[in-house]
């Protein structure tokens, strides 16, 4: 039975139950914060978990702590055999930009291992148009480029772009959005979750989408870590 009374906090959003302390004890884990007057908008986002075994409350509030529908998830991402809190928030920005964060409490002491906006700085990209109704894709932290076509795009999008020739009429550039989705995925069913990342590419302006940037991370010891990248694109019509 858990005693925290959800009538002192502002107001409830979510709530999740499992040893995050690793005591053995099921604990109780909770998102409390205030939703503005008329709005889904919800201010003062605080994650709180109640020790399943003591009933002592531990509470710290969020890197970025105002959004739309915060969600939590428990889970063991580190492979330790304890859940961590997986919390996630929409921005309610263009494209659909999410905050994410992943919090560890063994010894009830929370330890942020997971921050959107660390994800966001450290995964660069770069977005070119090509000559010859393409564009290339780059991902700078490893290296890796990745082709689009756009041949099947509307006549029109292309004839704004390129000569009768295929030519670019002038450089443009693109670009990678801020983490859009993050899913929790047991890729290779072991018990571990990975986190399956998405960034959709956006070609002369935002709604522009030309396709998303996959990225899987998995725990590497000590921080998540790139084990693989995929581009996906969208289909045409035959």
């Amino acid at each position: 039975m858990y005693f925290y009374d959800v009538r002192k906090a502002i107001e409830l959003i979510d709530s999740a139950h499992g040893d995050v302390n690793g005591d053995g004890v099921i604990d109780g884990v909770f998102l409390v914060g205030y939703q503005t007057q008329d709005s889904p908008f919800i201010q003062n986002i605080t994650l709180v978990v109640q020790d399943g075994a003591t009933h002592e409350i531990y509470s710290t509030p969020l890197v970025d702590n105002v959004g739309y529908n915060p969600t939590l998830f428990l889970g063991d991402f580190t492979g330790n055999g304890l859940d961590e809190i997986l919390i996630s928030i929409a921005t309610g920005g263009n494209g659909g930009i999410m905050n994410e964060f992943i919090y560890s409490f063994v010894h009830n002491r929370f330890n942020l291992i997971f921050n959107s906006n660390e994800y966001n700085d450290y995964y660069q990209y770069t977005v070119n148009y090509e000559d010859d109704a393409k564009v290339r894709v780059v991902s700078e932290v490893n290296q890796q480029q990745y082709v689009i076509d756009l041949s099947d795009r509307d006549p029109q999008y292309l004839n704004e772009i390129y000569d009768a020739n295929g030519t670019l009429i002038e450089p443009i550039e693109g670009w990678v959005n801020p983490l859009s989705g993050l899913y929790p995925v047991d890729f290779d069913m072991d018990g571990v979750y990975e986190l399956l990342v998405y960034q959709r590419i956006a070609g002369r302006y935002n709604a522009d989408a030309l396709g998303y940037v996959l990225n899987t991370l998995g725990w590497a010891g000590d921080q998540f870590a790139l084990s693989q990248q995929f581009v996906a694109i969208y289909g045409a019509d035959l």
